[in-house]
């Protein structure tokens, strides 16, 4: 049997409200281990697209209903993740709505870009959320 890394994707959600005032990104902190700070995210199921996963998990652990605006990146350092070898497809999407933690999320915050406590992140999203500002 081929071993491959395990295929994960993330969001980045990018928050409105219903007058398209952006009030933020979503974060939330981890129920599980590696506890702290994270994107929103999850892996994807056999059989299912990249796309549909990360609309998906969104809704899990948010309750937010996204739209993807774009694709980010692909990480994929093998040790981006202290559990196992990960690569994941990070898209940059939009909401509206006030985000509700579910599932894998203990909690939720939304941070304005100039707010956002990159050193409390887990996994490397402190990279990915810095890169996702260079883009701004």
């Amino acid at each position: 049997m081929i071993k491959t890394p395990n295929l994960s994707t993330d969001g980045i959600i990018k928050l409105f409200d219903k007058n398209e005032n952006f009030k933020g990104i979503v974060l939330i902190e981890r129920l599980n281990k590696p506890y702290g700070l994270a994107l929103p995210g999850g892996f994807v199921d056999i059989g299912e697209k990249v796309e549909d996963a990360l609309i998906r998990e969104m809704k899990e652990e948010t309750n937010l209903d996204v739209k993807i605006e774009s694709l980010l990146n692909i990480y994929s350092d093998p040790k981006r993740d202290p559990r196992f070898h990960t690569a994941s497809v990070v898209y940059i999407c939009k909401a509206y709505g006030v985000p509700k933690a579910q599932d894998d999320a203990k909690e939720i915050f939304v941070y304005k870009l100039d707010e956002i406590p990159l050193d409390k992140l887990v996994f490397d999203h402190k990279e990915i959320v810095t890169d996702f500002l260079k883009t701004i």
